[in-house]
């Protein structure tokens, strides 16, 4: 459906000469008979796309940023990194509860399959926008180029805080669940007596494993760039061959299995709502929750080798294979349900771990919940990855307090670590709610999807909205005559799946079991938007490129890189 092929050095005659887009990076000397040629068969007022292939750092420079990081992630590591940023094999297993409490298997199974094509969808159109301009702040910077300048500052400040702050949330709750899960194994582990296990976590048990869960996450993070692709480049694999050696390992250890009839077609009311359509409609939690932070992988664009293909092609990778292997997943944990009640009920506190237990014993399911546990791990370490690169990005722009020292990069690393250590310090803070309300602290992270998916949207139909005034020039990955239609599914499909994030999943709904989220959504509106009016209007201007290329004579572009650098 997409089209992905690589910038080649040839002209653009599509789009038209704008005073907001700067001229195009020339070639070297060796190459002037070339450029000569090109300009004289180019209609005047056109202008050539950048080149990309082995030139990302000219391309930074025609967005308008200097180069400061080291591009070491390759194509295999950039997929790797797109893949476990998802992390089914965690995910799945964390969220699972969810949709079989609310509907029954078949909403679990069913709604993971819709919501995968929905999120490809999304996915396909956040990846032809950031094509167009991959930078560290992804969809953020990409609000640049897609509305008026004079409404620049205030969609950015909207979208920056938004991406950031359910980025945040994101990392904190995966971190939570890598500590949850932990726990779970202990429980497992404990002696068992009268039907209960000897060792209950606490809240402040929890809270604190999390705590050093994050710490560890920034001490990772910190590293170079070139470790970190070396470390990166193995998570997908791990994921990939461990979700389906546990698939098959569960299908033949489970001695009793429910039907394909069961599987498939059974759909319950668990919410009390006395109906089965939104009990099948409040499934589709689990999904959101795990099929989101598309852009996460556009955030190290200035670390990635061809990032304008990459960074698209990884994105697109993503979904299809969390989509297939999630799917995967949860049919046969729907499958190897031989013990309902039980497995509901589990005194681990997760149902997954109860059928791993059914499963494999002690020894089987322990092992089995071990891989669970450290593909969760690679996926809020790669949560928190994309989250600094996005701090970096909007401390740049000096949209945060202390932009100056959380954008800077470390001499010795050469990458920003200070930003790292901010979203380490900022989860942590929301972590601790936790000690005192689960309730609070799960609110919190509800926000997460909704939070990113529509500061996705919203850039989407900006484009859309203003695509007769702003120039916009396409990168090398293209939805084509598709991009219309598959935009208008994505934006249809966020709105729906958004109130369905917000509302109560129980009834009658109590101060127990409501959602907190739109209150959680609510105070981020506030507050951004408080900020704004507060002063930072009369300071923010939005991404603060500098305009390189306006400054570049055709015949010597080096020479005035190298006097700003």
């Amino acid at each position: 459906m997409a089209n992905s092929q690589p910038l080649q050095p040839s002209i653009s005659e599509k789009q038209p000469a704008s005073a907001a887009q700067p001229p195009p990076l020339a070639h070297t000397d060796s190459k002037t008979s070339q450029k000569e040629a090109e300009a004289t068969s180019r209609p005047q007022g056109s202008r050539p796309m950048a080149t990309i292939q082995d030139d990302d750092e000219r391309l930074l420079a025609r967005i308008g940023y200097k180069q400061e990081l080291r591009r070491e992630f390759n194509k295999w590591s950039t997929v790797s990194y797109a893949i476990s940023i998802l992390g089914v094999l965690g995910s799945v297993p964390a969220t699972f509860g969810s949709p079989i409490n609310a509907g029954g298997p078949a909403t679990a199974v069913w709604a993971w399959f819709i919501g995968s094509v929905m999120a490809m969808c999304i996915a396909s159109s956040v990846a032809e926008l950031v094509s167009a301009y991959p930078t560290a702040g992804g969809m953020y910077f990409v609000t640049k180029h897609v509305v008026p300048p004079e409404h620049i500052a205030i969609w950015a400040w909207v979208i920056g805080w938004c991406n950031l702050l359910g980025q945040a949330a994101g990392v904190a709750s995966v971190t939570y669940t890598v500590a949850q899960m932990i726990l779970a194994a202990a429980v497992m582990n404990s002696s068992y007596v009268d039907g209960t296990y000897s060792f209950t976590p606490t809240a402040l048990q929890t809270v604190l494993l999390t705590i050093l869960i994050l710490c560890i996450f920034g001490i990772i993070c910190s590293l170079t760039t070139r470790w970190l692709h070396r470390i990166v480049i193995w998570f997908a694999p791990i994921n990939v061959i461990a979700s389906i050696s546990i698939c098959i390992a569960l299908l033949v250890l489970t001695p009793k299995k429910q039907s394909a009839k069961w599987v498939f077609t059974e759909v319950t009311d668990g919410t009390g709502w006395g109906n089965k359509g939104f009990s099948f409609l409040l499934g589709f939690l689990s999904v959101a929750w795990t099929m989101t932070d598309y852009d996460g992988t556009t955030h190290m664009s200035e670390e990635t080798h061809d990032a304008a293909i990459r960074g698209p092609v990884a994105i697109r990778a993503a979904v299809l294979v969390s989509g297939v292997v999630g799917w995967m997943l949860t049919v046969t944990f729907c499958f190897c349900m031989s013990d309902y009640e039980g497995v509901m009920t589990s005194p681990t506190g997760l149902p997954v771990a109860q059928i791993f237990l059914n499963a494999g014993g002690r020894t089987g399911g322990t092992v089995m919940w071990c891989f669970v546990i450290l593909v969760q791990f690679f996926t809020g370490c790669s949560a928190m990855l994309a989250n600094a690169r996005m701090a970096y990005a909007f401390a740049r722009d000096e949209a945060i307090p202390f932009s100056g020292f959380w954008s800077k990069v470390s001499r010795h690393t050469h990458t920003p670590v200070n930003a790292v250590w901010l979203v380490v310090l900022f989860c942590t803070c929301l972590t601790l709610i936790g000690i005192g309300s689960t309730l609070t602290i799960v609110s919190i992270f509800n926000i997460t999807a909704p939070a990113l998916d529509l500061s996705y949207i919203a850039v989407i139909i900006a484009h859309r909205v203003y695509e007769n005034r702003v120039q916009f020039i396409e990168g090398p990955y293209s939805l084509g005559k598709w991009s219309k239609p598959i935009n208008a599914i994505a934006v249809s499909w966020v709105i729906f799946i958004s109130i369905i994030l917000f509302l109560p999943t129980i009834k009658p709904v109590t101060a127990a079991n409501m959602n907190y989220a739109i209150c959680v959504a609510s105070f981020i509106a506030i507050f951004s938007m408080s900020w704004w009016f507060m002063g930072a209007k009369n300071k923010y201007t939005g991404p603060r490129t500098k305009d390189l290329l306006d400054m570049l004579p055709a015949e010597d572009p080096e020479e005035i890189l190298s006097d700003y650098a």
